[in-house]
């Protein structure tokens, strides 16, 4: 363990290659290059390579559960024959993939090592799910404000070892390194920020966390992994939860808070093995105009997988979108007729009202859950609020014929949601947001 952290601390490690910013001459180079070498000759996405790799990295020996094995090769196998990768792309997917891969080795063996961590109870978690591109991202963002809580932030999540401590909790080395890789984005993906607010101190959506299971739908917002996303869609999700607890038993160790505050759509469709892994959870879910939901998410994806690949229809694209997100609605209404008689463990927020009036919607939310919110908690609230206006780093602009839907197919097919849940239609059509503010 001791050398993979030397190895990391030298930028030698895993990650080495998101932390040294090529010009934008050199992306141009490699992305010429990538047509000629598809690049499988130094990056290798074949099973053995890259457990051997991640357990020479760490001195730990890569076992794994039979869940972890299967889900890890079916997901190099789609990368593989359905990811049309370029140079650039399969280097990314390497080097995230054999990060995960190290990563999980080491919080597990820390957990192995440190037994105080299994004790940890991780009470009353709050997550945050619904459609994507309603808010959530505004709103788990100042949710993770309150001063007593824990939200999972991007540098411990991108480099959870050793586990964070209360003491250096902010001013931890790790955060500074982060942020120095994230700069990555600005050349790869240089629309990235004007869509989803990103820094190494804000909250990180959960699928980076299930993500070390390799049973998550972070592989399929990021590559075209068809194979991969129809096994996926089908599979029990619990493995990836209990991974999900034992990754914040890790964090809280050493770092506690009262309660946890965590965010991915993609919870909506894994409801029932997340409240299988914490039966006391607490869930907002979040929704907005489909006909804005939809171009919106579609456009954010095209910015993630366009920057490892060549190969992008748009009509393809939009029509994964609206089809994913159908089945997302059905989820949404089905779960809320259950929750009749829940006891009121699930609040409802409407993308509208929270870009009115985010503080109003946020005491909303701590009265269901019947919460204290504090004088300090709401003054950090409103001081992140100042800070991140909307549209800080410019208008991400998006259309429904970008992605070739057609507005009346797609408002008769979430007709029965919109009515169910009450959703306001956004009358601009070209009304821009900022990463879902």
């Amino acid at each position: 363990m001791e050398g993979y952290r030397a190895k990391i601390r030298h930028g030698t490690g895993s990650t080495a290659i998101r932390g040294t910013l090529p010009t934008v001459r050199m992306l141009r180079a490699l992305r010429w290059i990538c047509r000629i070498f598809p690049g499988d000759f130094v990056f290798s996405l074949e099973e053995k390579p890259l457990l051997d790799k991640a357990s020479k990295l760490t001195g730990i020996e890569a076992r794994g559960d039979g869940p972890f094995q299967e889900a890890f090769r079916i997901l190099l196998n789609s990368l593989r024959r359905d990811g049309h990768l370029h140079f650039i792309g399969r280097a990314c997917a390497y080097s995230d993939i054999l990060r995960m891969l190290c990563d999980r080795l080491l919080v597990l063996e820390e957990r192995r090592r440190n037994p105080q961590i299994c004790e940890q109870v991780i009470r009353r978690p709050l997550f945050i799910t619904g459609f994507p591109r309603t808010g959530s991202t505004l709103l788990h963002a100042l949710l993770a404000q309150d001063v007593s809580c824990r939200s999972p932030q991007i540098w411990e999540v991108m480099h959870p070892c050793p586990p964070p401590t209360g003491m250096t909790y902010n001013r931890d080395p790790r955060i500074f390194r982060t942020a120095r890789e994230l700069k990555w984005l600005d050349i790869v993906m240089p629309d990235f920020k004007r869509a989803h607010l990103i820094d190494a101190r804000l909250p990180q959506e959960c699928i980076a966390i299930t993500g070390h299971t390799f049973i998550s739908y972070l592989f399929e917002s990021m590559y075209f992994v068809d194979s991969y996303r129809a096994w996926h869609e089908s599979r029990d999700k619990r493995p990836a939860y209990e991974y999900h607890r034992k990754f914040l038993q890790h964090l809280q160790w050493r770092a506690p808070g009262t309660h946890w505050v965590l965010k991915s759509p993609s919870h909506l469709f894994a409801l029932e093995a997340l409240l299988q892994v914490y039966p006391d959870a607490r869930l907002v879910l979040t929704h907005r105009d489909p006909l804005k939901v939809l171009p919106s998410c579609a456009s954010f994806t095209e910015v993630l997988r366009g920057a490892f690949t060549d190969c992008l229809d748009r009509k393809k694209l939009g029509a994964e979108i609206s089809h994913h997100w159908q089945r997302g609605a059905r989820v949404a209404m089905e779960f809320c007729r259950s929750e009749a008689g829940s006891g009121g463990r699930l609040v409802n927020v409407m993308y509208t009202d929270l870009m009115r009036e985010p503080m109003a919607e946020v005491r909303r939310i701590y009265r269901h859950f019947d919460m204290k919110l504090t004088a300090a908690t709401e003054t950090a609230m409103r001081r992140f609020l100042a800070q991140n206006p909307p549209n800080k780093n410019g208008k991400h602009n998006y259309s429904l014929e970008k992605f070739a839907l057609d507005r009346e197919a797609e408002t008769r097919r979430f007709d029965s949601y919109t009515n169910f849940f009450g959703i306001e239609p956004e009358c601009d059509m070209n009304i821009a947001d900022n990463g879902d503010r």
